[in-house]
């Protein structure tokens, strides 16, 4: 289904409160833009983010005096960093405007319309390719080599990373075939495949180096290097979608253009397709949104764009986005994935705690590859006594699932796709022994309803290990002695160490011995 439809504002405001809510929008979306592109090191969502933008619109439609007075209104980006070299864009590299459901996709096209003066029967065609998550970027060739690099900065200058793009395999240093102009601008997405992320960030925590959040932020962290040796160790991918200056025509088509970038050597998407009516359009929405899981890269949408390039000039640009294009975005705090195994861990009080180790997918912002699956019950459909429960999943290896986060919430298997589960699936078997000590694992009846509970639990006690270290976790953290600094891995390997086993043991170590465990273990 496309993307919930953000709450509708509530504009009953006086001029002075729109005003004062309008500067404050303001700051917060600048200060969201400086940590998003300077810093590659974002604190909200892109939920929340399109949440603010759409806010600070709705003000400034209802107040359109305030149109323009803040730097958010007319900006794209942030400035770039004083690290790098400055580059101006010969054209600029705006921002696009936002859909979040059917009806605004279909405003969008409605709109155009109007604009043009066309009639609703009237041919107009659209193409609509993926929404790339990753760090704009412009390439200007001059005579087919590549001569500047350049990110979007605040959309008029960005910064000089010719150098670093130059390490990337997939941007060509000389343009391939023939026909391109004298200048030739081409504009793209760098990006990170999900497995490449995941290779990277096992480095960084290899290394004592902090994780990237996502591969949209360590895209960004890997282009943005004073050390293009550094970027050449990352292999960065990237897609041509778009074009700056050129000294000469290349197409009558955005189609038709992407085609050229193709014929030259540069990637294009190939889920790109090419629509002449809004059902077409949203069809393919929905099968990229559902695909997306498998792609392998993050996606964040689906744009939108009037193919015909002489009809683009024509409708041309309003603020800091053009009218012919639209990202119709996805639902930013759920994503379809699959479910790769099913692994068991156990509490601190003995709780059989399934967990979903999930194909990696971007949820609300951040990379998600785990996911839990509550209890017993809920992973296999079913009561103790084999009697259906209230959400109950019967949730397998192998099955595409949707996964939900919210906040800081660890994320969670809300629903499974039982059209695309595989024909030899089986149900999942749950341990009746406790995978960390043997003991019997068993559900116990609640002497209120007569039922058995939907937890296992491991009978081990004292003797389980698993159950030691979660109560010493539960001990340190913030619900218990509030320890600063003394985090679960600190346990871990203390607890394997045989230095700690109950939480009066804290108290009795020195410093020496904590440092000589933790480079131990750092050593193993």
């Amino acid at each position: 289904m496309p993307a919930a439809k953000p709450d509708t504002p509530d504009l009953d405001l006086t001029t002075e409160e729109a005003r004062t809510e309008h500067a404050r929008l303001s700051d917060a979306i600048q200060e969201a833009d400086r940590l998003y592109h300077q810093e590659d090191a974002p604190e909200i969502s892109d939920a929340e983010y399109d949440r603010l933008r759409r806010r600070l619109e709705a003000i400034e439609t209802r107040f359109p005096d305030l149109a323009g007075t803040g730097a958010a209104s007319t900006t794209v980006g942030a400035k770039p960093s004083e690290k790098f070299a400055k580059v101006r864009h010969a054209v600029p590299m705006l921002s696009l405007g936002n859909a979040f459901d059917a009806e605004e996709v279909a405003e969008f096209v409605a709109r155009v319309r109007r604009f043009l003066g066309w009639s609703e029967d009237a041919p107009l065609a659209f193409t609509a390719e993926p929404k790339i998550d990753g760090l704009s970027l412009s390439l200007r060739y001059v005579n087919g080599q590549l001569e500047t690099a350049a990110t979007r900065g605040d959309g008029e200058v960005g910064e000089n990373v010719t150098a670093n793009a130059r390490t990337v395999h997939d941007i060509p240093a000389t343009l391939a075939g023939t026909g391109w102009p004298e200048i030739c601008e081409i504009r793209g997405e760098v990006y990170l495949s999900h497995a490449d992320f995941a290779a990277i960030n096992a480095r960084q925590e290899a290394a004592g180096k902090p994780l990237f959040a996502n591969p949209r932020n360590a895209a960004a962290g890997s282009l943005r290097q004073l050390d293009p040796g550094i970027t050449a160790s990352r292999p960065l991918k990237f897609f041509a979608y778009a074009w700056g200056e050129l000294s000469a025509p290349i197409a009558e088509t955005q189609s038709g253009t992407l085609q050229r970038f193709a014929d030259w050597g540069l990637p294009v998407n190939p889920l790109t397709r090419t629509f002449t009516d809004i059902e077409s359009m949203l069809g393919h929405y929905r099968r990229i949104e559902a695909d997306r899981a498998g792609l392998g890269y993050d996606i964040d949408g689906v744009v939108y764009k009037v193919d015909d390039l002489a009809l683009q000039k024509r409708l041309g640009f309003v603020s800091r986005s053009p009218r012919w294009a639209l990202a119709h975005k996805f639902a930013a705090q759920e994503a379809t994935t699959v479910v790769e195994d099913i692994v068991i861990n156990v509490g601190r009080t003995g709780s059989l705690n399934p967990l979903a180790k999930l194909r990696p997918v971007t949820v609300g912002g951040v990379v998600v590859s785990n996911a839990t699956l509550h209890n017993e019950g809920y992973v296999k459909g079913v009561g103790g006594d084999g009697e259906p429960i209230r959400d109950g999943r019967d949730i397998r290896v192998g099955d595409t699932v949707t996964v939900v986060r919210a906040g800081d919430v660890i994320p969670k298997v809300m629903d499974v796709d039982l059209a695309k589960r595989p024909a030899d699936s089986q149900p999942y078997v749950f341990p009746e022994t406790c995978p960390a000590c043997g003991s019997r694992a068993v559900r116990a009846v609640n002497p209120r309803t007569g039922r058995p509970d939907a937890i296992r639990r491991c009978t081990g006690g004292l003797i389980c290990p698993a159950q030691g270290v979660e109560r010493l976790k539960h001990f340190v953290s913030r619900n218990g002695f509030d320890i600063e600094g003394f985090g679960e891995t600190y346990i871990e390997v203390l607890f394997e160490a045989g230095l700690v086993r109950q939480p009066a043991d804290l108290f009795r170590l020195d410093f020496e011995t904590l440092k000589a465990a933790v480079v131990a273990r750092r050593e193993a």
